[in-house]
């Protein structure tokens, strides 16, 4: 019975994308999407794997996902994959993880189809792992093509930690006062100092795994963000639940905090 279910979803689910592709009205998709890859462990413990893996599984599944973000016209995703929370994770996970991860992206970079750019406290990884993600990034940085953030050793209030002690130092370079500037200092000057600077804000905002909730990810810049929450594990994400995510991104009326 299960394979005939499978098989029966095989030939209807083609069918039932493509007719959400066409309806899709062209002047509501997002440009910036940014996703929460989370559930990597919870399915290898439902199929009964090993953590690493899950994360494999998830690194896969990656690829897949920025060719349906290509295919709607989004122009920058961004991807978290590792949260500095997870850093303080046993060494007997995290090192696998920071491999598979570093492999992931130097396959993505190898491809020359996306443009890296790595965002989080690289100087939280280890050296090795912090000089793959930017060579990765430096080997893209001529490709025309999707921009692809890459959120390792990302957390979002060590983001706006991060951009403000930058702006500190540009302006005490500057000869400013600490008086001076706060005479001045806007959220336009802050969102100069972020990892993400110069780029739009995420229009849709997806979570994986069935969690409602932001856990600090890109907590700036997600403001005026709409969100979409999904049951399916991060490996088990599909095109199809990609594409009711941006339709329910398209059917909301958008008020921008009014």
């Amino acid at each position: 019975m299960a394979d005939w279910k499978q098989g029966l979803r095989r030939v209807l689910y083609p069918a039932y994308e493509a007719r959400v592709v066409r309806r899709l009205p062209a002047d509501k998709l997002p440009q910036h999407v940014g996703v929460m890859l989370d559930g990597n462990r919870r399915w290898a413990k439902a199929v009964g794997a090993d953590t690493a893996q899950g994360h494999r599984a998830g690194a896969a599944n990656i690829e897949p996902l920025l060719g349906w973000c290509e295919e709607i016209g989004v122009e920058v995703v961004t991807l978290w994959l590792l949260s500095t929370d997870n850093l303080n994770r046993p060494a007997a996970e995290l090192e696998p993880l920071l491999g598979i991860i570093a492999d992931a992206v130097e396959t993505l970079a190898e491809q020359r189809r996306w443009r890296l750019h790595p965002v989080g406290s690289l100087d939280l990884l280890p050296a090795d792992m912090a000089e793959r993600l930017k060579a990765a990034a430096e080997s893209t940085q001529d490709v025309d093509g999707l921009l692809v953030n890459i959120a390792v050793g990302y957390g979002g209030r060590r983001e706006i930690a991060d951009a403000v002690r930058s702006l500190l130092q540009e302006q005490a370079a500057q000869g400013r006062t600490i008086e001076e500037l706060a005479e001045v200092i806007d959220v336009e000057h802050i969102a100069e100092h972020l990892y993400t600077k110069g780029q739009p804000d995420p229009d849709l905002v997806i979570r994986t795994s069935g969690e409602q909730r932001l856990g600090g990810f890109l907590l700036w810049q997600s403001a005026q963000s709409e969100f979409y929450f999904c049951e399916a594990y991060w490996p088990d994400f599909r095109r199809v639940d990609f594409l009711r995510a941006v339709r329910a991104y398209a059917q909301r009326e958008r008020r921008f905090g009014s």
